[in-house]
C-alpha cells in the first residue's frame, strides 16, 4: 500500500478521498488554484502545493505542474477525482513516465472508452447489447443519411468526442437531418476539436441505468450492481438511486453481465462504470465512464463497501477485497446533488459567500459529502456543487420519506440553491410511483418548479418575531453599556404616549409590501395583526439560536438569518426572502441604473452583438457571458436604443456590474 498520494482535484471529491486515506494511515497532498488557498481540502490534506491561477486551465489541468506536485512531495500515487484530468490518457501516460501511479485503469482503457465510436466498436464483439445505430468512421453526409435510413427515424445524432450533451440533436424527419448534422458537428468541433459523429436510434422514454465495476491486476472482475440515474435535467445527473427499483431480476443479471465484458474487452483495471439505457425490456450500452463517478456513495451504501479503498487497493497490487459471491446488496440508497444554482432563472448558477449553511445531521442513514463550509464562497472558476446528499433504509419508501426529511433539514443562505427543486422530486407522485425515466423533469416541470409564492402569515410571523428579539436583545446590550441601565429609552415594548403601544413592520415579499402591526400585551408576549387576522405570540431562541414561536398556543421551530435588510425564513422545508422597508435605500435604488442591464454573476464576455446607437426589441439577445463553463445570454428587457456598452468581447465581469445601458422609446 502507497505511504502517499496526491489528489488532483478539489471539492467533495478531493476531501472524500482524503477522508478514506486518512483512515488507512496515508499521507495526503492536495493541490489548488489561487482561488482554492482557503478551501477546505487544503485544510483537511497534510500538505498543499498551489498549481497556479483560478482558471483550471492555468492550474487543474496543467499536467507538468501536476507532476511537479508530487516530485517535491514525494507522493508515489495520484488519485485524480472526476472531472479535470480523471479520463486523460496522456496524464496517466505521463505520471506512468515519472514512476509515479495513476490510481485508474490503463491508457489504453481511456482512450478507447473515451470514444463513443471507438467503445462500440469493441463491444460489439464481446457482446455488449448496442442501441441500433451507425458508429463508423466514415462521415459523408450522403452516408449518414442512408444509415439514419436504415436505423428509422426518429434517431439521435451525437458527437463521438465527450458528452454532456454537446453535439447531440434529436431527428424526428429526414428532412431535419442535414441541419442537425451540420449543427451538432459545429458544435463538436467547438466543444471537443472533434467533429464526428454517430448516429443511434432515438429512445423516446429510457431510464439509464449503470452498473459499478471493478477489475484488478490479477485478471478479476466483479460487478456492484446498478445505479439508476434517470432523474437527468440537459443530460446531467439530478438524482441517482440504487439498486435501480422495479427492474426485473433477470434484466439485472444480463446487465452484470454484460458490464462486467465491457471491462474485460478493455482488460479494465480499477472503477469504473458502465452505462445504458433501459426501455421495454431491453438495454443498450452507452458508453463507459472510465473514473470513480459522482454518484458512487449509493452504491457503498447498499454494499458496505468503500470503494476509494478499494482503488488504492487495486492501484498498489492487491486483488479485489471480495468476489462476485461475496458481494450482496441491502437496502435501498439516493444521492442528490445540492447546487448553488436557481431553478427559477433557468437553473443559473448562483455566485456568492454561503452566510449560512447547516446540513442535516449525519448517522447512519443520512451521509454528507461536501467541500465547503459556513463562510466559504461560491466561485465562478468551478462547478457549483455544494454538496451530495446520500441517504439509506431498509427499502425505497423509507429511503424517500429519510430523503425528505433530510432536504427540508438542508438550510444554504447567501447563494439560490436547488434544495426546494430536489424536495419537489422527492416528493412528487410520480416518482414514489416509479414513472421514471430522462423525461421526467421536462415532463413535470410545473410541478418541480412552481411559480414564487408570496409569504405566508405565519413565515411574516416568524419574520416579525425574530425582528423583535433582536430589537431586545440590542437593547439589553445598550443598557449593560449605558451608565443608565434602567433608562426608559431602553424600552423595547412599544410604547407610546396617548397611544397604543405597538410596533409598525413594513416588509417587501417580492414587488408587493405587506405591513404587519404589533401589540405589545406584556414581556414576551405579543399580539400580531397579519394578512389573515390577528394571532397571539410568544417567542424565545434555543441554544442553536433558531426561533421558537408560539403561534396561538402552537409551538414551532424555524430559523432566520439576516442579511442586511434581508431576512430569510427557513422552516418545515421551505425558504422564504422578506425584505425590512428601508424606503432611503429604495429611493437610492431607484434613482440609480434606470436602463442598465446588470451581471447576473462574474463571468467572462465571450460576445457583445450590439454597438452603441443600436435600436434593439425587447428580448433581443444583447451580450453573451460565460461563467461555470455555461453561457448566459443577457436580453433586452424593453425596445429601445443602446445607450452605452461598458465591456468587450474577452474582459471579465463582476457579479452586478453595469454591462450595457438601454434608453426607452419614451426617453429619447
Amino acid at each position: 500500500m502507497f505511504s502517499k498520494i496526491l489528489i488532483a482535484n478539489r471539492g467533495e471529491i478531493a476531501c472524500r478521498v482524503i477522508k478514506t486515506a486518512r483512515r488507512l494511515g496515508i499521507k495526503t497532498v492536495a493541490v489548488y488554484s489561487e482561488a482554492d488557498a482557503n478551501a477546505l481540502h487544503v485544510k483537511m490534506a497534510d500538505e498543499a502545493y498551489c498549481l497556479g491561477p483560478a482558471a483550471a486551465a492555468e492550474s487543474y489541468l496543467v499536467i507538468d505542474k501536476v507532476i511537479a506536485a508530487c516530485k517535491a512531495s514525494g507522493a508515489q500515487a495520484v488519485h485524480p477525482g472526476y472531472g479535470f484530468l480523471s479520463e486523460n490518457a496522456r496524464f496517466a501516460e505521463a505520471l506512468k513516465a515519472n514512476n509515479i501511479v495513476f490510481i485508474g485503469p490503463p491508457e489504453k482503457a481511456i482512450e478507447v472508452m473515451g470514444s463513443k465510436s471507438d467503445s462500440k466498436r469493441v463491444m460489439e464483439p464481446a457482446g455488449v447489447p448496442l442501441v441500433p445505430g451507425y458508429h463508423g468512421q466514415d462521415q459523408d453526409d450522403t452516408l449518414l443519411a442512408r444509415e439514419a435510413d436504415r436505423i428509422g427515424y426518429p434517431v439521435l445524432v451525437k458527437a463521438s468526442a465527450g458528452g454532456g450533451g454537446k453535439g447531440m440533436r434529436v431527428v424526428r424527419a429526414a428532412s431535419e437531418l442535414a441541419v442537425a448534422i451540420a449543427g451538432a458537428r459545429r458544435e463538436a468541433k467547438a466543444a471537443f476539436g472533434d467533429d464526428s459523429l454517430l448516429i443511434e436510434k432515438y429512445l423516446d422514454h429510457p431510464r439509464h441505468v449503470e452498473m459499478q465495476v471493478f477489475g484488478d491486476t490479477h485478471g478479476n472482475y466483479v460487478h456492484l450492481f446498478e445505479r439508476d440515474c434517470s432523474l437527468q435535467r440537459r443530460h446531467q445527473k439530478v438524482i441517482e438511486e440504487a439498486p435501480a427499483p422495479a427492474l426485473p431480476d433477470a434484466v439485472r443479471h444480463k446487465l452484470g453481465e454484460a458490464a462486467v465484458a465491457a471491462a474485460r474487452a478493455v482488460d479494465y483495471v480499477g472503477a469504473g462504470t458502465v452505462e445504458f439505457l433501459y426501455q421495454d425490456g431491453e438495454f443498450y450500452f452507452i458508453e463507459m465512464n472510465t473514473r470513480l463517478q459522482v454518484e458512487h456513495p449509493v452504491t457503498e451504501m447498499i454494499t458496505g463497501q468503500d470503494l476509494v479503498e478499494w482503488q488504492l487497493r487495486v492501484a498498489s497490487g492487491e486483488p479485489l477485497p471480495l468476489t462476485q459471491d461475496q458481494l450482496v446488496p441491502r437496502g435501498h440508497a439516493f444521492e442528490a446533488r445540492v447546487y448553488a444554482e436557481d431553478p427559477q432563472k433557468e437553473f443559473l448558477p448562483s455566485i456568492g459567500t454561503l452566510s449560512h449553511l447547516r446540513p442535516p445531521v449525519e448517522t447512519a442513514g443520512v451521509r454528507v459529502d461536501t467541500g465547503v463550509l459556513q463562510g466559504d464562497a461560491v466561485s465562478m472558476h468551478y462547478d457549483p456543487m455544494i454538496a451530495k446528499l446520500i441517504v439509506w433504509d431498509h427499502d425505497r419508501d423509507s429511503a424517500l420519506r429519510r430523503l425528505q426529511t433530510a432536504l427540508a433539514d438542508y438550510q444554504v443562505v447567501g447563494v439560490a440553491t436547488n434544495i426546494a427543486f430536489l424536495s419537489a422530486v422527492a416528493a412528487h407522485p410520480a416518482f414514489a410511483g416509479l414513472e421514471i425515466s430522462t423525461k421526467f423533469i421536462d415532463t413535470h416541470r410545473a410541478d418541480l418548479i412552481p411559480e414564487p409564492g408570496k409569504a405566508s402569515d405565519t413565515q411574516l410571523a416568524y419574520a416579525v418575531l425574530d425582528s423583535l428579539l433582536r430589537r431586545e436583545d440590542e437593547a439589553r446590550a445598550q443598557a449593560a453599556a449605558s451608565a443608565d441601565p434602567y433608562s426608559p429609552w431602553h424600552s423595547t415594548d412599544g410604547w407610546r404616549l396617548n397611544d397604543d403601544n405597538h410596533h409598525d413592520f413594513v416588509f417587501l415579499d417580492g414587488d408587493t409590501e405587506v405591513r404587519v402591526v404589533v401589540h405589545y400585551r406584556g414581556p414576551g408576549r405579543w399580539q400580531i395583526d397579519l394578512p389573515g387576522g390577528a394571532v397571539q405570540a410568544k417567542a424565545e431562541r434555543d441554544s442553536h439560536g433558531d426561533l421558537l414561536a408560539d403561534l396561538d398556543g402552537v409551538r414551532q421551530r424555524a430559523t432566520v438569518v439576516r442579511l442586511g435588510q434581508d431576512l430569510v425564513i427557513m422552516a418545515n422545508g421551505h425558504q422564504h426572502r422578506l425584505t425590512l422597508d428601508d424606503p432611503a435605500a429604495r429611493a437610492g435604488q431607484d434613482a440609480g441604473h434606470g436602463g442598465s442591464l446588470t451581471a447576473p454573476m462574474p463571468g467572462k464576455v465571450i460576445q457583445v452583438l450590439v454597438k452603441e446607437g443600436d435600436t434593439v426589441s425587447a428580448g433581443q439577445a444583447l451580450m453573451v457571458l460565460e461563467a461555470m463553463k455555461m453561457e448566459h445570454t443577457i436580453t433586452a428587457p424593453q425596445a429601445g436604443t443602446v445607450a452605452s456598452v461598458a465591456f468587450a468581447p474577452g474582459d471579465q465581469v463582476t457579479d452586478g456590474v453595469t454591462l450595457l445601458v438601454i434608453e426607452d422609446g419614451e426617453s429619447q
